[in-house]
């Protein structure tokens, strides 16, 4: 063939060129790396200045807790074994900590009941937190739990926890049978029910008070992170029904009804919790009979259950603002009553609209428990101030001692956050 009719033919490909990979500096940790921390000269910057930042800290961090040791009966063993290494002294948690989680009055015996307790509250708050994914009856647990709880915690005869459990039984089904003849007149009568309960169940408790008995446990004798876990869950778990109901109240149409509410969350959210705890711990006998005993964490319970609720009352608030009008007119249009318009329509998107602002509401209050230890309530704080830095064993510890409960509460707070962060993954409607 001449190299003319050679040029004269086209050139055919009869199968396709394979996909070249993209360039390294587009794809994976090189692109993330480039468009993130060194996309322009202030970035760059800043990177360098974090970079140096970090390895600032880490360079005093990691000696500290590479060349510590848990070896030790006090603070001069800790020095003769250090030898001026740097290293922290972790002997004081490994000597001190049945006081950072129990207390120093609980009984030593009696410490498998509160973690018994504790471990059961694995058992029982999924069914709550996941319902979606749990069938229905599990739900059971969730409301056994606090029942068995302070059976476990506090001790005494189980048929106290159990007429309290039959007198909320017993005031919900009335409630229910009456609510068809109006909400009010239903929710009175539940109140009633369920207080003539508790009223005959104080004779019984008293008449069976060795039936599945154990030992008593004053609640001066809890302390520890145990008292911060019971306060953040009680209260939690309490503020929200609460703070819901008393949302409600505020748009109420009633005189009355509104007007309570409102001067209890403003007057709530304008005084500090500590002065609300110094009035339970102080004031509050004041109020009560010469003969009356109110137990202080009752107390305590109250005045943060208020303190919180006030705060969750204007954070739903917010969310029934945000819902358009046109979800109260579809409700109407149904022919739903205010409480069945509430439940099945306005308060799911509300709720699910306020999520965050709960959430955070519920990691402040969970870490605003340590401001008991100014009432002279041993908690983990009040433990690691009082007994354990005032003894002369480890006087001078402190970063180890407030490491210890730093990790304590951030583990807690940051599993309540990203639980958060699931559920309106979860509940998310949108498309985005």
């Amino acid at each position: 063939m001449s190299d003319a009719h050679a040029h004269s033919v086209a050139f055919v490909r009869r199968s396709e060129i394979p996909p070249a990979p993209p360039p390294t500096a587009e794809t994976g940790a090189f692109k993330w790396v480039r468009e993130n921390l060194f996309s322009g000269p202030f970035n760059t910057i800043m990177t360098i200045l974090g970079i140096l930042v970090v390895w600032y800290l880490l360079s005093g961090l990691i000696p500290w807790i590479a060349n510590g040791t848990w070896e030790g009966d006090d603070i001069r063993d800790c020095r003769e074994i250090l030898q001026g290494s740097g290293g922290g002294c972790f002997a004081v948690i490994a000597d001190r900590w049945p006081q950072l989680l129990f207390g120093f009055q609980y009984p030593d015996y009696l410490r498998w009941r509160p973690t018994l307790a504790f471990l059961l509250l694995f058992v029982a708050v999924p069914p709550a937190l996941f319902v979606m994914f749990l069938p229905r009856w599990t739900l059971i647990a969730t409301a056994i739990y606090p029942f068995v709880a302070y059976w476990l915690i506090w001790g005494g005869t189980l048929l106290a926890p159990l007429m309290t459990a039959l007198a909320l039984i017993g005031g919900y089904l009335v409630f229910k049978q009456v609510e068809k003849r109006g909400f009010v007149q239903g929710l009175a009568a539940g109140i009633v029910t369920a207080v003539v309960i508790l009223w005959i169940g104080g004779f019984v408790s008293d008449a069976g008070s060795g039936v599945l008995r154990l030992e008593p446990v004053e609640s001066r004798a809890m302390g520890g992170f145990m008292l911060n876990l019971i306060l953040g869950t009680v209260c939690v778990s309490l503020s929200i029904p609460l703070g819901i109901m008393l949302a409600l109240g505020r748009q109420s149409k009633l005189p009355i009804v509104k007007g309570f509410c409102v001067v209890f969350i403003e007057f709530v959210r304008g005084v500090p919790l500590i002065t609300l705890l110094f009035v339970a711990n102080v004031v509050l006998a004041y109020f009560l009979p010469p003969d009356v005993n109110f137990d202080l964490i009752i107390r305590v319970i109250i005045m943060i259950t208020m303190f919180s609720a006030a705060y969750i009352a204007e954070v739903i608030r917010g969310g029934l603002a945000a819902l358009p009008k046109g979800q109260y007119e579809a409700a109407d249009s149904l022919g739903l009553d205010y409480p069945q318009a509430m439940r099945l329509i306005i308060l799911p998107q509300a709720l699910k609209i306020s999520i965050p602002g709960i959430v955070n509401v519920a990691v402040g209050l969970f870490k605003d428990t340590t401001l008991v230890s100014v009432i002279s309530m041993f908690d983990l704080v009040g433990m690691i101030r009082g007994p354990i830095l005032s003894s002369t064993d480890w006087v001078g510890v402190y970063w180890e001692l407030w490491a210890a409960a730093c990790i304590l509460f951030f583990t807690v707070c940051y599993g309540i956050s990203q639980y958060s962060q699931w559920l309106e993954r979860q509940l998310r409607t949108d498309h985005r």
